[in-house]
């Protein structure tokens, strides 16, 4: 997915046409926030390891010196579309996979 053409604000969704895919509304939320907490998992990961590079042996709690580098990969991350609405253009997009667990796959 092109991350440029997601929407960085919010925008209201017809809740009807959301849910099609699942024939239900809760089950569409579910796919999405599941999705999204795998999103900003991985930009959590990502924006660590990036910022793991600027860490000094010598930093501690009391004294973290900031450079202009370092601001401005967070910077860049804080104006990254959040991962709740990248979730839900790739609902929309049909660019999930999901499948629905039956009965005899629960175990009792």
């Amino acid at each position: 997915m092109d991350i440029r053409k997601v929407p960085t604000t919010t925008v209201t969704r017809d809740v009807k046409e959301l849910a099609k895919p699942t024939d239900n509304l809760y089950e569409t939320v579910v796919i999405i926030s599941k999705r999204a907490n795998q999103i900003a998992l991985a930009e959590k990961k990502e924006l660590n390891r990036k910022l793991e590079e600027f860490r000094n042996e010598r930093d501690t709690k009391d004294e973290v010196f900031e450079n202009k580098e370092q601001i401005e990969i967070s910077k860049y991350y804080e104006r990254q579309p959040k991962p709740g609405l990248i979730a839900t253009e790739e609902f929309r997009n049909g660019e999930l996979y999901y499948k629905k667990a039956s009965s005899e796959d629960i175990i009792k």
